[in-house]
């Protein structure tokens, strides 16, 4: 509606600069902007490049910067006790192995409220996940250690006692699949004493851990499903240590101590 009444032909980086002037005194953020932005800078390259329009992209490098995204991730005490919290709620007996397959595999909300037993290869602990499936619409293969095992097992235990038909890793008694589970997660949370802690936060919980433990940021971003590594990149202050291992690398090549691989990593 905003620019109701004016012509592709006309439309000025004036007019956009106005746009993203009102939808901030709206009150929208930032991201959603962006988002608007994208999708009328797409309908006039389609028009650009499809219908030849001898037109200019007015939008063109007009997006927001984005502020810097939440991370809020838990330390292993924490995470042991939100555990045990969430084994005490007798209302929602799926809810520790939620947190625990969450944890440790960084997988999203609906990557595990949407797991089916088909797609569970206990033989080779890992979880496949089609494109259908994940946010980035690409297929992948999550690893699985001990305690995202131990989750499974316990999931495949209740199946088998309950609702051995259910196709479902995370099932009511009736097999129908659990769709909200944000009330028990949050009261465990209260329990625990943990604040500012959300479902989501558990995948950064997850990615952090990594880092921290050595992992390299190509291989998060892998396991995590990243569309770019941009998003991973967030987690690198987690690890200074690996970075100071790196730039070590400079001292020993001016020493004349580098081997060959540690050169071409170096400046690779």
């Amino acid at each position: 509606p905003f620019f109701t009444g004016k012509t592709m032909e006309r439309l000025r980086r004036s007019d956009v600069s106005a746009y993203i002037e009102k939808r901030k005194a709206d009150g929208v953020g930032p991201a959603t902007i962006n988002r608007e932005l994208d999708l009328l800078s797409a309908a006039i390259n389609y028009a650009r490049k499809r219908w030849e329009w001898d037109i200019q992209n007015p939008v063109s490098g007009m997006s927001l910067r984005l502020p810097e995204g939440r991370l809020r991730w838990l330390s292993r005490a924490e995470a042991d006790v939100l555990i045990r919290e969430a084994e005490k709620d007798r209302k929602s007996l799926h809810l520790a192995d939620f947190i625990r397959l969450a944890l440790n595999t960084g997988c999203r909300k609906n990557e595990m409220l949407k797991l089916s037993w088909d797609r569970v290869d206990l033989k080779a602990n890992v979880l496949r996940l089609e494109g259908i499936h994940t946010k980035s619409g690409k297929r992948r293969a999550v690893p699985l250690d001990e305690e995202a095992r131990r989750a499974l097992l316990n999931r495949a235990r209740f199946r088998a006692q309950y609702c051995p038909d259910s196709a479902w890793v995370f099932a009511h008694k009736t097999g129908e699949r659990i769709q909200f589970m944000q009330n028990g997660f949050q009261a465990a949370c209260g329990r625990a004493g943990i604040k500012d802690f959300r479902v989501h936060d558990m995948r950064h919980t997850c990615a952090s851990w990594l880092v921290q433990g050595g992992v390299p940021l190509l291989e998060v971003s892998k396991l995590l499903g990243h569309s770019t590594t941009e998003m991973t990149e967030r987690y690198a202050h987690l690890a200074p240590e690996n970075l100071k291992a790196a730039v070590g690398v400079l001292d020993r090549l001016r020493s004349g101590y580098a081997t060959g691989s540690e050169a071409v990593r170096a400046i690779g």
